[in-house]
């Protein structure tokens, strides 16, 4: 009986061991595998840049202004107005008959931009204004020659005559070709012969004067008219001062 249950369990532990054996030399099977990652997703195109820049923003009319621009990203590009498609980067050179806003226009995959300068036109400056009309030498001879003035009976050159005689000499320097005739003038007071002399004492007196200032006596001749082309025929001393005189007349 003891045998047996002996010969039972070594018959139980063969077939353990024989599946173990087995089980120890079963094929193994691999794992399955994971499917790959999806590929990250592409990036946007980039958006187009433009530049536009002007050689000068403000121009008289009829000059001419160099635009230049460049791109990046841009497939096409079209310069307004009167210009057209250009190339991404590039120069022209524009005369803009008005003020004017030049842009432009870039497109691509990633978009579109644009960029704009603005040019300046000034106005044309007027006309110059006509010459004046040349000043004729009796216009200047009235605009710079003084007479002298007397006091009543005198034949002597006062302080007011001296200053208008040196200007009056001055423009006699500076324009030889003119001659004068020095005239004598009293007021109506005396006689006729009286005042005739009078008369011709003050015209040598005032040319005497200039000839010292440096106008050569050749130029100057002298005349008395005493007391017969006056001025002024109101009888009071303020008319006599006005017949009183050493009278400037352009020679011929």
């Amino acid at each position: 009986m003891r045998l047996r249950s002996l010969s039972n369990s070594s018959l139980l532990a063969g077939l353990l061991l024989s599946g173990l054996f087995l089980v120890g030399c079963a094929k193994k099977q691999p794992a399955a595998s994971l499917p790959p990652p999806p590929p990250p997703p592409a990036a946007p195109p980039a958006r187009p840049t433009i530049t536009l820049q002007a050689s000068s923003t403000f121009i008289q009319k009829g000059e001419t202004v160099t635009l230049s621009w460049s791109s990046t990203n841009a497939t096409s590009l079209t310069l307004s107005p009167g210009v057209g498609p250009v190339s991404p980067e590039g120069s022209t050179r524009v005369t803009p008959e008005a003020s004017t806003t030049y842009t432009i226009n870039a497109t691509g995959p990633g978009g579109a931009a644009d960029a704009s300068t603005r040019i300046t036109v000034a106005a044309p400056p007027p006309p110059p204004p006509p010459p004046a009309p040349k000043a004729t030498m009796e216009e200047l001879f009235r605009a710079n020659v003084f007479d002298a003035f007397f006091d009543f009976d005198r034949a002597d050159i006062r302080p007011d005559a001296r200053d208008a005689l040196a200007r009056t000499a001055e423009f006699l320097r500076t324009t030889p070709e003119i001659r004068v005739s020095i005239e004598g003038h009293c007021d109506e007071r005396g006689s006729t012969e009286y005042n005739l002399a009078l008369g011709d004492r003050r015209a040598q007196a005032v040319r005497q004067f200039l000839i010292s200032l440096g106008v050569s006596a050749e130029r100057m001749e002298t005349v008395s008219f005493g007391k017969e082309k006056p001025f002024c025929t109101v009888s009071d001393e303020e008319c006599w001062q006005q017949n009183r005189r050493g009278h400037f007349v352009m020679a011929r």
